[in-house]
């Protein structure tokens, strides 16, 4: 009998409600995902759809209202915040629209943070980071710091950042955003390849019209709720 893979990340009937002028707002209602390991899916919506709050749902940065969120078969919401905070470390990696690079540090550095908080030995923590610059086009740059590296040099290093420790899930908020066209396509290009290659799960929430053209799954949120649901067998890389 063959055992049943466990989903990267799972939600039911998940809900999140903000509190906004003594008015209750929601801002995520009743979503229900499956998202298996390795696939490549786009969160669209118009602003205010919900795509950033139920990303940060997905990676235990917020918790629910109701309903439940697991990774790797974990349950979220019974989780202390200490015990979040593991998860996310160890299994979640994150991309930001402003890279959230630390600007003392250089692009290696960076890239290893994860794994330093991790307690990876430092040759091995080199090891790691230097082959995936390779991977994404980044040997040569180790040792320049966030100021001497263009905005799509800093989101390389933010997406080295998040996969360099072989996490169940990355997940990546509008990381197109602050980049012109030719960046922009590259970065898709590296990520695309690593989900292609590595089998790297991603999750994305984005208005990039270009991303949205390279998902395997595009699920598209209006008012909080799941809209449509369509997975593409051919597209990707």
């Amino acid at each position: 009998m063959t055992k049943q893979r466990m989903p990267a990340v799972k939600t039911a009937d998940v809900w999140k409600v903000f509190e906004h002028d003594g008015l209750a707002v929601e801002a995520v209602r009743g979503v229900s995902l499956d998202i298996e390991p390795g696939e490549f899916v786009v969160l669209a919506g118009p602003s205010g759809s919900g795509k950033t709050t139920l990303l940060n749902l997905l990676g235990g940065l917020t918790r629910p209202t109701r309903g439940g969120v697991w990774i790797d078969g974990r349950d979220l919401t019974s989780m202390s915040e200490r015990e979040l905070a593991k998860l996310r470390l160890e299994r979640v990696g994150f991309v930001f629209q402003a890279y959230n690079l630390l600007p003392v540090l250089t692009a290696l550095e960076n890239a290893e943070f994860s794994l330093l908080l991790r307690g990876i030995p430092p040759d091995e923590r080199r090891r790691r980071v230097e082959e995936l610059f390779a991977v994404i086009g980044m040997t040569g740059l180790e040792d320049r710091r966030p100021a001497k590296l263009s905005g799509g040099e800093q989101q390389r290093v933010a997406v080295a950042r998040a996969v360099v420790g072989k996490p169940a899930l990355v997940l990546a908020d509008e990381p197109t955003a602050n980049l012109d066209s030719a960046a922009s396509d590259a970065l898709l290009g590296v990520m695309a390849d690593l989900n292609r290659e590595r089998g790297t799960t991603f999750v994305f929430a984005t208005h990039d019209t270009r991303l949205m053209e390279r998902a395997k799954r595009l699920i598209r949120l209006v008012d909080g709720a799941i809209e449509s649901d369509d997975v593409r067998q051919d597209m990707g890389g």
